[in-house]
């Protein structure tokens, strides 16, 4: 699946290329005999038969990498995360999944409660495994190497104008060496994150959203036709009934003053034809490195005040968010 991002604030600059350690990813590590099974039961997307990836390989394509959501029972998002099968060295298996790190040792801790007999370790190895964000043009990821001890996935490519840029997460037993993170690399990862229009759930934002209120099954985290889960019934009606009435958009402002804890995931929006309830909330966010004072929003609001009414950041008085054209078609509910 290729991102095209239509952004024009992009169109007259390149991206700088880079990596580095994201502090607000984590990591949990599933393996045993059972693990492909516990997995399969408790996610919103068909694990079994991934491809496994080699030492030394970087999982990518969709029958290797696969997006999940993991719901309460009653369809709520617990926690979002991107999954690859690898094979350790010593010929034993293991399933990583990449998440957000403020959730990651509460959901490994749910995921344990569901072993009972079962043959699988759940870990939440954030302490010990750093998460870092690679990216560049296709041209460069694809000629990317990593070491047979790290753990690798390909994102979706984002396409900006007429060129296409890669991004790879991965995982390494290293120090966290908070000396080696730049401003700017994160920066630049954040904006691919959030313009890529693909959701990732924070604490801020847990039990807030049925998947498809977040696009979840246009970008590929749900498979229809998989056994049971938690909250599996809740979200094919939605699915089947048309009974979702939010979605989530993209949206831009442009501030000089501004600090991030009035743009945080979980910051109310609020239609300019009802300042009594929220329309919404905010699920990502992040500064434009190449824009001056633009702030990108992943958004999350009804589809009756994103059609007709203006959307305001933080309060009825908020500052009017811009509504962007979302970069993928959305599934027909």
């Amino acid at each position: 699946m290729t991102i095209q991002t239509l952004n024009p604030a992009l169109a007259s600059k390149s991206p700088l290329l880079g990596s580095s350690i994201l502090p607000q990813w984590g990591l949990i590590l599933v393996d045993g005999p059972d693990a492909a099974g516990l997995l399969q039961s408790q996610l919103s997307n068909s694990i079994l038969n991934l491809k496994l990836t080699a030492p030394g390989g970087i999982a990518q394509g969709f029958d290797t990498v696969k997006l999940v959501g993991y719901c309460n029972p009653k369809g709520r998002l617990l926690a979002s995360a991107w999954v690859a099968e690898f094979a350790n060295e010593d010929g034993s298996k293991r399933f990583a999944l990449y998440i957000s790190r403020d959730i990651a040792a509460a959901t490994a801790k749910k995921l344990s409660m569901y072993i009972l007999r079962s043959k699988v370790k759940v870990i939440d190895a954030s302490d010990e495994w750093v998460v870092s964000g690679i990216y560049g043009t296709v041209e460069e990821i694809n000629h990317y190497h990593i070491d047979n001890a790290s753990l690798a996935l390909r994102l979706p490519n984002i396409q900006i104008e007429s060129q296409l840029y890669g991004r790879l997460l991965r995982a390494q037993q290293i120090s966290r060496d908070t000396k080696n993170i730049t401003q700017e690399d994160i920066a630049q990862w954040n904006s691919f994150e959030v313009l890529s229009a693909i959701p990732r759930i924070t604490l801020a934002t847990q039990e807030q959203f049925v998947p498809q209120m977040i696009n979840f099954e246009s970008v590929l985290g749900v498979d229809f036709k998989k056994g049971c889960y938690p909250g599996q019934e809740i979200v094919a009606r939605s699915q089947y009934r048309g009974a979702v009435k939010r979605r989530l958009q993209l949206a831009h402002l442009f501030s000089d003053h501004m600090s991030s804890d009035q743009y945080a995931p979980g910051t109310e929006i609020f239609s300019s034809n009802d300042p009594t309830q929220p329309a919404g909330m905010v699920v990502l966010a992040a500064p434009n490195p190449l824009h001056q004072n633009r702030i990108d929003f992943q958004i999350e609001c009804k589809l009756e005040a994103l059609e007709k009414d203006e959307i305001h950041l933080g309060s009825f008085a908020g500052p009017v968010l811009k509504v962007d054209l979302l970069p993928y078609p959305l599934l027909e509910i």
